[in-house]
């Protein structure tokens, strides 16, 4: 019922304008950002004044004093990227998000420059002071390191204000895959890729039937969530099949991007705002993403995921065969 809540609350919100959508992410991003923050600044403290807690004494040595950085072989290590990448899905929303920005030639620039700045201080940042201040054989799995850090200076509510920055996070999430999801039909439909109703917008100028839509796929989630008594199980299978199916999207990505390096030269050399390393960034981006499939494929826990490429892939061609083919008949009628 609270999914479901959550859900219709984003849903209406969204209707309403982009603007709106772009408040709601900066408060709930707001939350997320202030609590790791202030993770952080916690955890320095302890670690320059060498506070002793019941797991020890809180230092950087932590990080590589027991056993080094990989004590139990790097195959843990690689199975993480599928969390990780998980992690970073919707990223491609800075590039959708260009439509409705004011002065994108800016804004989107700034946008992207700053991912790398955040990765390094709110994930790697974070966990470098929690394993800091708790050696990493010394937390619980089954537990919240940042409850367990915020627990050590004396806060008894510290898992009632992580749980909370947690349902806010994942409202976050969700709110910003509304937004996309539903920007991303409407184009497909302006091309005549999709539904045409999908690309009419309500009174505010927002594609409203595209986020109905986006709100009835969402739904299948409170659905799973009622059927099934092991969330967690849902969970991970959710995550493996969103981050198989978004690193396809990437990788169509980048070859869009090299085709139209191909056949718009001048255009990429005129370009304000270029990728670093231009194609053969892109080359070497597509081999890491075979990589990161390879590594899927032989775990056993996240191989469906990618056996189910095939099907999806089969589907995407059948659509784009159809679309071509509407798409030619419209230039014969022209002609």
């Amino acid at each position: 019922l609270t999914a479901a809540f959550t859900i219709l609350v984003l849903v209406a919100l969204n209707l309403f304008s982009a603007k709106l959508f772009g408040e709601l992410e900066f408060w709930l991003s707001i939350i997320k950002v202030t609590t790791i923050v202030a993770l952080i600044i916690v955890g320095i403290v302890m670690i320059v004044l060498g506070m002793k807690t019941s797991y020890g004494q809180a230092s950087v040595t932590n990080l590589w004093s027991r056993s080094g950085f990989f004590p139990n072989g790097i195959q843990g290590f690689l199975m993480a990227f599928q969390m990780a990448i998980f992690s970073f899905i919707g990223i491609e929303l800075i590039g959708i998000t260009a439509g409705e920005t004011k002065n994108p030639h800016k804004t989107i620039p700034q946008a992207i420059n700053n991912v790398p700045a955040r990765i390094l201080i709110f994930y790697i940042g974070s966990l470098a002071v929690i394993m800091s201040v708790v050696p990493w054989d010394k937390l619980n799995p089954a537990d919240s390191p940042y409850v367990k850090l915020f627990g050590l200076i004396g806060i008894p509510f510290a898992a009632g204000i992580i749980n909370f920055v947690v349902l806010t996070a994942a409202a976050s999430s969700c709110n910003s895959g509304i937004f996309a999801n539903s920007r991303t039909m409407y184009g497909l439909a302006g091309r005549k890729q999709g539904p045409p109703f999908l690309h009419k917008t309500n009174k505010h100028g927002v594609p409203h039937y595209a986020i109905l839509v986006t709100c009835g796929l969402l739904s299948i989630s409170v659905v799973l969530n009622a059927i099934f008594k092991d969330a967690t199980k849902v969970f991970v299978q959710i995550t493996i099949f969103s981050t198989v199916l978004n690193i396809l999207i990437w990788t169509l990505i980048m070859i869009a991007y090299l085709n139209y390096v191909k056949r718009n030269p001048k255009l990429h050399k005129d370009s304000k705002f270029k990728m670093p390393g231009g194609k053969y960034m892109a080359f070497a981006i597509l081999a890491f993403f075979a990589f990161i499939f390879i590594i899927l494929l032989i775990n056993s826990s996240t191989r469906i995921g990618v056996l189910f490429i095939p099907v999806w892939a089969i589907i995407l061609w059948i659509m784009y065969q159809n679309y071509k083919k509407e798409s030619d008949k419209a230039k014969v009628k022209m002609e």
